[in-house]
């Protein structure tokens, strides 16, 4: 469940006291404001170029940690330099796609940057997709090579344009580094060259056209994050080691917590995955003092029995987004955790806020422009006034968010321009103004601080990932039971964000076990829907969308004498008293 935010103000007493806590990393926050501020999308800058730069100041000190054993950041350089070679070799150049299929592992982040230092784009490649969902990812990319981790092998070979794929494998990519000459591993000419305002990386996210959407991260917006939130949010130290157990196809790795990172010259401990059992035994084993989070891993840690590793740590800062703020003080004492730095952002937002001042319930604050206006609630859509401009909410208010476009704050879009002129407004304020639409409800709390209250539109949020309806509706019409469908998210309690519910016409009884197989198949494990509501009919608006609202509302408790399925470990079973609390207790799905 999304919960609205106590906090409804930010106080001058708040923003004082924030400030005296902020005090011993003034000179941190002085040396990152001009970089977020000032810096050009047309200066030669690049991710890339902070690594390298960090390498040669700190060539000795540790920079990633993991299991398969750490390197420090000139053995990593190296090594990625290696990697920039091989790719080279294989006919990547500047401004090519390198794909990149893997779980968590250093040899992927090493690829990363060895790919953004060539000037190429990192297409980061969700490794829950399969089929025509991986399929149409990999079209959008086209890219020169897909770097594979071999275990991922049958998951790419559901792809109907597999057999098309320049596939190399991380093992041949190991064995050919270890085998290039010496001058492979000197740090190629192509980083330097390389601009703001070039594209670094492809983060696929769920929009509300039911495939996929490659939003566009270039080296200048991923930049701004370095300065923004880590280097005046997060402020991490060289001493410090900040833990990531999210995949690393996610913004929140590649972007926050990497940036972070790289801003402190501290260590970065990768995980293979998230395991609530494991996580505070990993975070003493790596010597974490930090680590990145979306709200669903922290409920989770706090349904778990009381363990010593949890306190035996020195973790002071963690950073992320979707804590809830009915936790939010109960999981700071619980874990001794000195400071939140919540923050809001997206894959393809232009700006970002974050919890600089240590305050409880706000994801914080954000000096570039924007607004929050008033909005229509059926639709989601801005409102305009009787003169055709937007009005901002007052504070304490919630309305939609809106990030304003310029040269220095631009918005980079997706790689499908018809989509990203679909998030654009235009003339909100003023004639030849132009505005992102994030597409989400805040509140106003003053002094640039916002609360995130809920996402608007189609799209919702499930176990720290985007659902786009219009794809699970997709799946579902492929089945042979189903006539029709509508398919939105509802609120469990206990849950962040929402659990997908289908409203499904039949043409046949339903076969539970089936249409549970057969949507594993085409989703991935996130959007299957959690609740199946069988109905007799739909009732569709004037242009043929279906009323998802009053449904939405009603959920899985307001079904009426409509029977209601559930997906259990074994596939769907009839709704039971006590199905929300073992979902919120992730003893189900």
């Amino acid at each position: 469940m999304i919960c609205v935010s106590t906090r409804r103000r930010v106080t001058v007493l708040d923003m004082a006291r924030g400030m005296a806590r902020m005090t011993p990393e003034l000179g941190q926050v002085a040396r990152n404001a001009p970089g977020l501020l000032v810096r050009r999308p047309t200066t030669k800058s690049s991710i890339g170029a902070v690594f390298q730069d960090l390498a040669g100041k700190q060539p000795e000190r540790t920079f990633v940690i993991a299991d398969e054993g750490r390197l420090t950041y000139g053995e990593a350089n190296e090594r990625v330099n290696r990697y920039a070679s091989v790719l080279r070799d294989a006919g990547v150049k500047r401004g090519d796609v390198v794909g990149l299929l893997s779980h968590n592992s250093i040899d992927m982040l090493l690829i990363m940057l060895a790919t953004v230092k060539l000037g190429a784009v990192s297409g980061l490649l969700n490794y829950n997709q399969r089929g025509d969902v991986l399929d149409h990812s990999l079209g959008i990319l086209d890219a020169r090579v897909v770097v594979l981790e071999e275990s991922l092998r049958e998951s790419l070979e559901t792809a109907p344009s597999a057999g098309q794929q320049n596939v190399m494998t991380l093992d041949e990519m190991r064995a050919a580094a270890d085998g290039a000459p010496a001058p492979a591993a000197q740090n190629p000419s192509e980083c330097a060259e390389t601009r703001g305002h070039e594209k670094a990386y492809y983060i696929f996210t769920s929009g509300t056209t039911g495939m996929p959407k490659a939003s566009i991260m270039s080296h200048h917006r991923w930049l701004k994050s370095y300065s923004g939130l880590g280097g005046l949010g997060v402020r991490l130290r060289p001493d410090d080691t900040l833990y990531c157990c999210l995949p690393l196809y996610h913004n929140n790795a590649v972007t926050v917590a990497l940036g972070a990172v790289l801003n402190g010259g501290a260590s970065m401990a990768i995980a293979g995955k998230f395991s609530v059992s494991n996580f505070w035994d990993d975070i003493v084993r790596f010597d974490a003092s930090s680590f990145v989070y979306i709200g669903e891993l922290c409920r989770y840690l706090l349904g778990q029995p009381e363990r010593p590793s949890e306190r035996q740590h020195r973790v002071r800062v963690i950073v992320g987004n979707g804590l809830r703020t009915d936790i939010w003080r109960e999981f700071q004492e619980r874990f001794g955790i000195e400071r939140i730095a919540e923050f809001y952002g997206a894959s393809e937002c232009n700006i970002a806020f974050i919890n600089a001042y240590n305050l409880d319930e706000t994801a914080g604050t954000c000096p570039l422009p924007h607004k929050v206006v008033r909005y229509d609630p059926d639709t989601g859509d801005a409102l305009r006034n009787a003169k055709g401009r937007l009005e901002q909410v007052k504070t304490g208010e919630a309305g939609l968010l809106l990030a304003k476009v310029t040269s220095g704050q631009p918005f980079d879009g997706y790689t499908d321009e018809g989509e990203t002129e679909k998030k654009l407004l235009r003339d909100g304020f003023r004639k030849g103004d132009c505005w992102f639409v994030t597409g989400d409800l805040v509140r106003r709390q003053g002094f640039q601080h916002v609360a995130f209250v809920d996402r608007l539109g189609d799209t919702f949020r499930w176990k720290g990932e985007n659902v786009a309806t219009t794809e699970v509706e997709a799946a579902l019409e492929r089945l042979p039971q189903v006539q029709d469908c509508a398919v939105y998210g509802v609120e469990v309690p206990g849950s962040d964000g929402r659990a997908g519910m289908a409203a499904v016409v039949l043409r046949e009884d339903f076969d539970s076990s089936d249409v549970a197989g057969r949507l594993a198949e085409m989703l991935p494990k996130y959007a299957v829907p959690l609740f199946m509501r069988e109905v007799e009919s739909l009732e569709q608006t004037s242009t043929f969308k279906s009323r998802k609202v009053e449904l939405r509302d009603a959920g899985y408790a307001g079904a009426g004498d409509d029977r209601v399925w559930v997906l259990t470990k074994e596939g769907y079973v009839p709704f039971y008293e006590g199905y929300p609390e073992d979902v919120a207790g992730a003893r189900q799905p």
